[in-house]
């Protein structure tokens, strides 16, 4: 019994249509878990953004010290900040990024207020009254109050075990602070309280603004907005640069350009491409760490065991947080 030639067609046309479809369910798969992938890469990359963030603002305490040689604190905030505009405005003008939409620039005032000119005029401030160990643990409150904010406004959850990551890397900043009964109350204590929370709004609105603009223009723009309010020291500082040495001046501009806009643009870059805010924030309890370790390398500073144990805690909240939201 043979098939005539329609048979043979339509049984080829058959054969060759479940060959297509397993092909594009083999290309489907295959895409799929490229997509995955990536979106894996993107979610961990975050983690290098915070990373390199954390690690240029440990090391601005040594050249705050260099700068301090020179200039004054409020001084040393309003050049920081020249320093940081130029930068940033040369960056846009070489990629034609142009102004925020008109009716945002009140937004951006109010981040450039809060993240710049509000907390480096407070923790300026702060750091003339008060130890370098009180200046540490309030500091280290701004992961705690990022995380609150986010999850009062931001509707972010974070789970049972993040929280006692968070209280374990916290306690990690308690030992280094307390270990020698450093603490210290004055009013000193106030402005720093100002800055953490100065600081935590500041993350919290540009984990905002970054829904409507990039992380660079985000930060830009906040850094403009933050450097009109600190012109208002502008004309302190003035006889100081005409006295300052050329090692001030070169650690004012590396606070500028590096501790001012790339940090801070790889700072929001982070929020970005996190998934909760404070995924981001909570690599700021490692600065305390790092920054004796800069000490210990560049100014022969060595750590006790009150940083060796404290740093243990850490970098085990930090762990333990990473892991647990991966779990």
């Amino acid at each position: 019994m043979t098939m005539d030639s329609g048979e043979q067609k339509n049984i080829e046309r058959k054969s060759t249509g479940r060959k297509n479809t397993e092909q594009r369910g083999i290309e489907q798969k295959k895409r799929g878990q490229k997509s995955t992938e990536g979106k894996r890469a993107n979610s961990n990359s975050y983690m290098i953004y915070a990373g390199i963030t954390t690690v240029i603002w440990a090391t601005a305490v040594v050249f705050t010290q260099e700068a301090q040689e020179s200039f004054s604190s409020q001084s040393i905030g309003v050049i920081r900040y020249l320093f940081a505009t130029a930068a940033i405005l040369a960056v846009m003008a070489v990629k034609r990024i142009g102004p925020p939409k008109l009716k945002d620039v009140p937004k951006f005032l109010l981040s450039g207020f809060l993240g710049f000119a509000c907390y480096v005029t407070a923790f300026n401030l702060a750091v003339e009254t008060i130890t370098g160990a009180t200046c540490s643990i309030i500091a280290q409150i701004i992961p705690i109050l990022t995380a609150v904010l986010s999850c009062v406004f931001l509707g972010e959850k974070i789970p049972l075990r993040g929280w006692a990551a968070i209280g374990m890397a916290f306690g990690g900043i308690l030992v280094m602070a307390l270990w020698n009964g450093a603490f210290s109350v004055n009013p000193g204590i106030l402005w720093m309280l100002l800055a953490a929370v100065s600081l935590s709004v500041y993350n919290l609105t540009q984990r905002l603004f970054i829904r409507d603009y990039t992380a660079f223009q985000s930060t830009a723009y906040s850094i403009v907005g933050g450097t009109l309010f600190l012109l208002a020291f502008l004309p302190g500082a003035v006889p100081e640069m005409e006295t300052a040495t050329a090692v001030s001046w070169g650690a004012v501009a590396y606070l500028g350009v590096f501790g001012g806009a790339v940090a801070y643009v790889f700072w929001t870059k982070a929020f970005s491409l996190a998934r909760r805010t404070s995924d981001v924030s909570n690599f700021m309890f490692a600065q305390p760490l790092i920054a004796s370790l800069v000490g210990f390398v560049f100014r022969g500073e060595v750590p006790g065991i009150e940083t060796v144990l404290g740093g243990i805690l850490v970098l085990g909240g930090m762990f333990l947080f990473q892991t647990g939201k991966r779990a």
